[in-house]
């Protein structure tokens, strides 16, 4: 019995002290450390990911809302530069609109650049022409009134960019469901492992609970001894797999532009930002962090109590 007793993981007064129940140097609590360290890793990184396609959605909408394109095509008989002068007179006339200027021939050109490349001739094919519109306030922009106008235009029409607009949405709709879909299955396997690692620790140490017992430790106590301890655990994983993503994320800032080609930079840029996650981004995954540290110790206690009512 004395050396059942001195194997106890907290002191009483029967003795003085002992090892805890899942030491931090053993098998299991290592391996559970270098777990939610993991876990927790993959939770900031993939919610950090979410919250920069967010910021650039929201940036997207904002930027692409403020723009309008009159796009003239060339018609037999029209002149064009008339046309585009007469469209940038009643584009700023507008009510709502900050600016229009119309683009050069050469600009114009360079647009058709990624889908026709580039050093292709084109001083003798006539090429639509556009005028850039800014919007001084998108929301009280008579965009309806110079669509009318636009009618005294020959080949001109107008594009508020609604559809392209929609689909920048819906894909970072996309992707925010897909990476917190991705944060709930991490937090169920993380669960899981919790679970298996907490019975195992149980079964290994079932001689100690059962001392326990039988000096009148209830199995609310200890299930309070495990959750103290794997919060224990659960605070240093999470806290060594957060300080790594936050890392994670201030190298591939550093990298994408150092390492990545302008041109796949700026795709990256698009979809991502400049990579700064912000402190939007740094209080999200000290939440990550305190949320799993928080489900360890929940995790094991009721884990603990459901196998002591089974086997007592």
């Amino acid at each position: 019995m004395s050396s059942l007793l001195d194997r106890l993981p907290f002191r009483l007064p029967l003795g003085k002290g002992g090892a805890p129940i899942v030491p931090d140097k053993s098998v299991a609590g290592r391996t559970l450390l270098l777990l939610i360290a993991i876990m927790t890793f993959l939770s900031a990184v993939t919610l950090g990911g979410v919250v920069l396609v967010q910021k650039s959605a929201i940036a997207w909408s904002a930027e692409v809302g403020r723009e309008v394109t009159i796009q003239i095509r060339p018609i037999a008989g029209e002149v064009m530069e008339s046309n585009l002068r007469a469209a940038v007179t009643l584009a700023q006339t507008t009510p709502g609109v900050a600016s229009a200027h119309a683009l050069t021939l050469e600009e114009s050109q360079r647009l058709l650049e990624p889908w026709l490349g580039q050093g292709l001739d084109l001083s003798a094919i006539e090429i639509p022409r556009l005028v850039v519109v800014e919007l001084a306030d998108p929301a009280n922009a008579d965009i309806e009134n110079l669509r009318s106008n636009l009618g005294a235009i020959n080949g001109a029409s107008l594009d508020t960019h609604a559809a392209w607009r929609q689909q920048l949405n819906t894909m970072a709709g996309t992707i925010v469901v897909s990476g917190l879909l991705a944060l709930a299955l991490i937090a169920v396997a993380t669960v899981l492992a919790i679970i298996f690692a907490t019975r195992g620790t149980m079964a290994s140490n079932r001689e100690i609970v059962d001392v326990l017992h039988f000096i009148g430790a209830s199995n609310g106590f200890i299930a309070g001894e495990f959750q103290g301890r794997f919060l224990a655990i659960g605070l240093r994983g999470g806290v060594i797999g957060g300080v790594a993503a936050i890392v994670f994320f201030l190298l591939v800032g550093m990298a994408a532009g150092n390492v990545i080609s302008d041109e796949a930079g700026a795709q990256v840029g698009v979809l991502f930002g400049r990579f700064v996650l912000g402190w939007d981004g740094i209080v999200g995954i000290v939440a990550v962090v305190l949320v799993i540290a928080a489900l360890t110790a929940v995790t094991s206690r009721m884990t603990v109590r459901r196998f002591l009512s089974q086997t007592s």
